[in-house]
């Protein structure tokens, strides 16, 4: 097999990290880096890693938190923040795509009431795509889309039936 070949069909992660560790590559990252690595080696070229993110800073917000509360650069989505967001919005409040960005660009500078204010604003902008990565929900979303009363064995039965074919020939859901 060549990485051309690796490419063309869709992997779990763990099939990946699986298929790394037997073969002598290192099996650690995300889903697109285990791809990378995999399919370099299978090409007999070099991989270069990615540069490790910088380390966090060691300052994390602590309750009781309030409004003014300054976001540390660094703060990670914690479980206190996210039962004091829910507290403020209610059960429907989920740390997203747009509240992660929103945390991962603190600079110190921002509250959680910026917080609050890009939690109401990044509401309501219709249906979010789903990266390219999240196969799996994206052939989901398209099929529920277009089986609105089907049934989840006719979901999986589907699903498997897509996931067996190459990337190359599989067809709209």
């Amino acid at each position: 097999m060549d990485a051309a070949e690796l490419r063309r069909w869709y992997w779990l992660k763990q099939e990946l990290a699986d298929f790394a560790r037997t073969s002598g590559i290192r099996a650690t990252g995300d889903k697109q880096l285990l791809t990378d690595r995999i399919a370099a080696a299978l090409d007999g070229v070099a991989f270069t890693e990615p540069a490790p993110p910088p380390p966090a800073a060691g300052a994390q917000l602590r309750a009781p938190f309030d409004g003014g509360s300054r976001i540390p650069v660094g703060q990670r989505c914690s479980q206190p923040l996210r039962a004091w967001f829910t507290e403020q919005v209610g059960p429907g409040f989920c740390f997203d795509a747009p509240m992660r960005e929103f945390f991962a660009g603190a600079d110190g500078s921002r509250t959680l009431a910026d917080g609050l204010e890009h939690w109401y604003g990044s509401r309501d902008q219709g249906e979010k795509s789903i990266d390219s990565q999240f196969e799996y929900n994206r052939f989901t979303r398209a099929w529920h889309r277009a089986h609105p009363n089907g049934a989840r064995s006719e979901l999986v039965a589907a699903w498997q039936e897509y996931r067996g074919r190459p990337v190359d020939e599989r067809g709209r859901v």
